[in-house]
């Protein structure tokens, strides 16, 4: 009996017996189904996560400060370029000469400063005010660390600065805010005033080619006196970054500005009786922060050993990566335990309808053997038709979880999440693996009882 024989019957017992292979696919596609949306659910779930860590911490980023690292022999840079001497790479230290290096190093697609200079006030040309956070960095390399512009873009000169788009947002004249603080210092549980600052934290303002002043305060007399800076040029408008709103927006107030336009306002922000400014710079040739993009993430760990060589402090947010890995690894594991849980109910179901299809065609059997089946013939015919009870169910199973997948997206979007669920190619094979293979396994003992039949007792009794 050939091959093609034996799936020719096994398939014509699949057909004719309706009702079992409509309850054994049932259970198995139930199973596969259960496989393949639990993986793909977490899996959904892993890339949206990491997506947002993404966008918060940056994963290809290393965060570099003066201060510890590992002190390399002679002062001399793992880097590629020359070290210098003492004076140059004080140890500790963050000067330009370290910067260079960096930026010199295999992998490094960009090295800047991003120092953050204090929270001054912004105020516009019609008495708008905003609190903002300060950052001097390059202009010009604002596009390599995946800022994108709506509106303008970098320009060098003194006195030009860019905003990101939450600076944009929230700006209020000084009486409605001045009103607005004192009703929410008077009436702090009362609802409708924290909506209402809410919807004026998200309204926005046109500030590109306008210009602005940053103010700041003398705290420290009794007179706080207030300084403003000369008139600052908006030169370019962030767009606002991938999977962030309004809201959440507001909260993030940046203005970026060049060395040069912080060293002028640094001195236009000197108050009489101090000799410190509003603005919070180290000294010039120094940096208290340089953001270094590396090309891939694989690279992050090289990349930071061999700055950390300059006895630098470099830290990256690889631990983010590592601990939502984690965390999903065991719920793709509890997943899978459930599904194969679910499969074994099947096989169960499949071995009671293997075992009674063996029963009722005692005599089928008979007198194949009569006709000279051996063995492993009708063995093989049994274990055919459980793999294609397997296949069959696996099959629908597939079709199964893409109808649950499309539901738990309705779902989903309903609710006015962001998360979208989707089912990878590789998992597919996964859950038909599992369907099969619990059809192999649930047809052996069926099978080797339906071998083991004696022919002319069967023919006899029946």
């Amino acid at each position: 009996m050939k091959i093609r024989d034996i799936s020719r019957m096994a398939w014509e017992q699949v057909k004719r017996r309706k009702v079992v292979t409509g309850l054994c696919m049932t259970g198995i596609s139930i199973g596969c189904a259960a496989i393949i949306v639990a993986l793909s659910v977490g899996q959904s779930a892993q890339v949206y996560v990491t997506e947002q860590v993404n966008a918060n911490f940056k994963m290809d980023e290393i965060m570099v400060q003066p201060g510890g690292g590992i002190p390399s022999n002679g002062g001399q840079s793992a880097g590629g370029g020359s070290g210098g001497g003492a004076e140059n790479l004080d140890q500790g230290k963050l000067t330009d000469q370290k910067l260079e290096i960096i930026r010199g190093l295999n992998h490094v697609k960009a090295a800047s400063p991003f120092q953050e200079a204090g929270y001054l006030q912004l105020l516009t040309v019609d008495n708008k005010i905003s609190d903002v956070k300060i950052v001097v960095t390059d202009l010009q390399k604002l596009t390599a660390y995946d800022h994108k512009f709506k509106q303008g873009g970098a320009n060098d000169q003194v006195g030009t600065i860019v905003l990101n788009h939450g600076a944009t947002l929230g700006l209020i004249d000084l009486e409605t805010r001045g009103k607005l603080f004192e009703q929410m210092s008077s009436g702090p549980y009362n609802p409708e005033l924290y909506q209402q600052y809410e919807k004026l934290s998200t309204v926005p303002s046109e500030l590109y080619r306008k210009q602005v002043q940053i103010q700041a305060q003398d705290y420290s007399s009794t007179s706080q006196t207030i300084k403003l800076s000369s008139p600052l040029q908006v030169g370019g408008i962030l767009a606002l970054p991938k999977g962030m709103d309004d809201q959440r927006a507001s909260y993030d107030k940046i203005m970026y500005m060049s060395p040069e336009t912080a060293q002028q306002l640094a001195k236009e922000l000197t108050f009489d009786n101090s000799t410190s400014s509003s603005l919070s710079l180290p000294p010039e040739g120094s940096y208290n922060s340089v953001t270094v993009k590396v090309d891939d993430v694989a690279n992050i760990k090289p990349v930071e050993q061999m700055i950390q060589k300059l006895t630098l402090n470099a830290q990256d947010n690889l631990y983010q990566q590592e601990m939502l890995k984690e965390q999903f690894d065991m719920i793709k594991m509890a997943a899978l335990g459930i599904g194969v849980f679910i499969l074994i109910i099947a096989s169960i179901s499949i071995i009671v309808a293997m075992t009674m299809s063996t029963h009722q065609r005692r005599r089928q059997i008979g007198i194949m053997k009569v006709l000279g089946a051996n063995m492993g013939q009708i063995r093989n015919m049994f274990i055919t038709e459980a793999a294609l009870l397997g296949l069959l169910g696996g099959m629908l199973g597939v079709a199964f979880s893409y109808l649950i997948v499309m539901a738990l997206n309705k779902l989903v979007g309903s609710a006015g999440e962001g998360m979208n669920f989707f089912i990878p190619v590789m998992n597919l094979p996964v859950g038909m693996s599992f369907a099969i293979m619990t059809g192999v396994l649930s047809g052996i003992y069926p099978a080797i009882s339906a071998s083991r039949t004696d022919a002319l007792t069967a023919i006899k009794r029946d």
